[in-house]
């Protein structure tokens, strides 16, 4: 094997690896942050559907393993992450999250071993246009989940949600995939468009990453200040439900044991209509609440 095969085989693969785990920071982002706030469900339907052309293109080439993997990994991390979004932004239930994600993935499944049978039967017939068309399909979809985050940054002149790990390694899986097309005995012009107008996307929102973060808009820090206190708020909501909730149990406790109720001096003040003094009074937490 010559030293160009070699270098077109260890470029090709590293960016397969790359676009493979693309996805998981910023699933494990979600996980942590507890909220999908600025990333798009569109953008990871769009790319749910691209890995499945992709896909039948690469089997039906009959490309290494790597690449044959890929977009199924691409496709199944996009409908998971698409999954979260419709969780955290929606309020789905983890029911209907996994039904989604297995439904969509038996689908796109069963369409993609339909294209890789076709595509098949037509390398047989010498027809190229195709795969031709998947390729382009898969890259013009890819296109557009990126470019409706753009969409996004524009009208809230940040860069919200994504994660920008997950930015980078995208990117690089680009550069290497479009560095090893110079190693390969045939240049694919298509292909290094394919690669180099991803490659430019992913470039220009780390920009405006880079940005905002130094040069923020006052929208966005108007948005960032309402978005923290509806945490804050949310916290505050989360803490008195568990007090409520240890408190309750601690009374049904108390009443199995036999033993009564925990009284609670609530302090309650009486203003007299006829004069000012006011009188201190006691109740029970039972009897506060029933008020």
């Amino acid at each position: 094997m010559s030293e160009n095969a070699v270098a077109a085989n260890v470029l090709g693969t590293a960016g397969a690896v790359l676009w493979s785990i693309q996805l998981i920071p910023q699933i494990v982002v979600n996980y942590r942050r507890h909220h999908a706030r600025g990333l798009q469900s569109s953008m990871m339907v769009l790319w749910a559907c691209a890995g499945i052309p992709l896909g039948a293109y690469n089997i039906s080439s009959n490309f290494n393993v790597a690449l044959q993997v890929q977009p199924q990994i691409l496709t199944f991390l996009s409908l998971v992450t698409f999954a979260q979004v419709k969780y955290y932004k929606k309020s789905w239930s983890h029911t209907r999250s996994l039904f989604t994600l297995l439904t969509a993935c038996a689908l796109l499944g069963s369409i993609e071993v339909g294209l890789v049978s076709a595509l098949e039967r037509a390398h047989s017939r010498s027809l190229s246009w195709p795969g031709t068309l998947m390729a382009v399909l898969a890259a013009l979809l890819l296109a557009l989940g990126v470019a409706r985050h753009y969409v996004d940054i524009w009208q809230h002149r940040a860069v919200r949600g994504i994660s920008l790990l997950f930015v980078v390694l995208d990117a690089g899986g680009d550069l290497t995939s479009l560095l090893s097309l110079f190693f390969e005995p045939t240049f694919d012009p298509l292909g290094c468009v394919i690669y180099a107008v991803e490659l430019g996307m992913w470039t220009g929102i780390l920009a405006l990453a880079a940005w905002y973060h130094f040069f923020p808009s006052k929208r966005a820090l108007a948005a960032e200040a309402s978005e923290r206190a509806e945490e804050a708020a949310a916290e505050r909501a989360e803490e008195e439900e568990r007090s409520e909730r240890e408190r309750a149990e601690e009374e049904r406790r108390a009443r199995a044991r036999g033993e009564p109720p925990h009284i609670s001096m609530v302090p309650l003040t009486l203003v007299s209509s006829s004069r000012s003094s006011t009188v201190s009074v006691f109740q029970t937490a039972s009897s506060a609440m029933a008020r």
